[in-house]
C-alpha cells in the first residue's frame, strides 16, 4: 500500500486545491492530508478567512482524501516521522527552493519520493480574498 502526503490550509477551497488532491489520490492507494492550523497560518502574518475547523471539513469532505491530520508544523519531516507516508506532493511553485531542496535530501535518505505538480496558474487563496476585499471597497 503506497501512503501519500499533501499539505495546505485549504483556505477558501477552490480548483487548485481540489486538481492537488485529485492527482495526488491518482497516485497512492492512500491520501493523507495536513491542514494548517490557525495557529500556524499566522506564521505568514496572515489569517484564513475559513476557521481552521470547517477547512478540515471541507478537506474530510473530498472523496479523494482518505484521512485529514492537523498541521501544527511546518517541518515535512516531522510529519514523515509521525506517519511514514511513501510520497509526498506539492505544488511546483517550492520546486528548486532552498527548503524543498534540504527536504529533498532527507526524504531520500528514508526512500521517500517528493512529487510536485503544476501550480494551477491564475488562482489562489490569497488571489481570491484580495478581490473579495476589492468589491468590498
Amino acid at each position: 500500500m503506497i501512503i501519500g502526503y499533501t499539505s495546505g490550509v485549504f483556505d477558501l477551497f477552490h480548483i487548485g486545491h481540489l486538481n492537488l488532491l485529485k492527482n495526488a489520490k491518482s497516485m497512492c492507494d492512500r491520501l493523507v492530508v495536513g491542514v494548517t492550523t490557525d495557529e500556524l497560518v499566522s506564521y505568514k502574518l496572515k489569517k484564513a478567512v475559513i476557521p481552521f475547523s470547517e477547512r478540515m471539513e471541507i478537506v474530510r469532505g473530498i472523496r479523494y482524501v482518505d484521512a485529514v491530520i492537523p498541521q501544527e508544523t511546518m517541518n515535512k519531516f516531522d510529519q514523515w516521522e509521525k506517519l511514514k507516508f511513501d510520497v509526498m506532493f506539492v505544488g511546483d511553485d517550492w520546486f528548486q527552493s532552498d527548503k524543498w531542496k534540504l527536504y529533498e535530501s532527507q526524504f531520500n535518505e528514508v526512500g521517500v519520493k517528493i512529487i510536485y505538480f503544476p501550480y494551477t496558474k491564475g488562482i489562489s487563496s490569497t488571489l481570491l480574498n484580495e478581490t473579495l476585499q476589492n468589491l468590498r471597497k
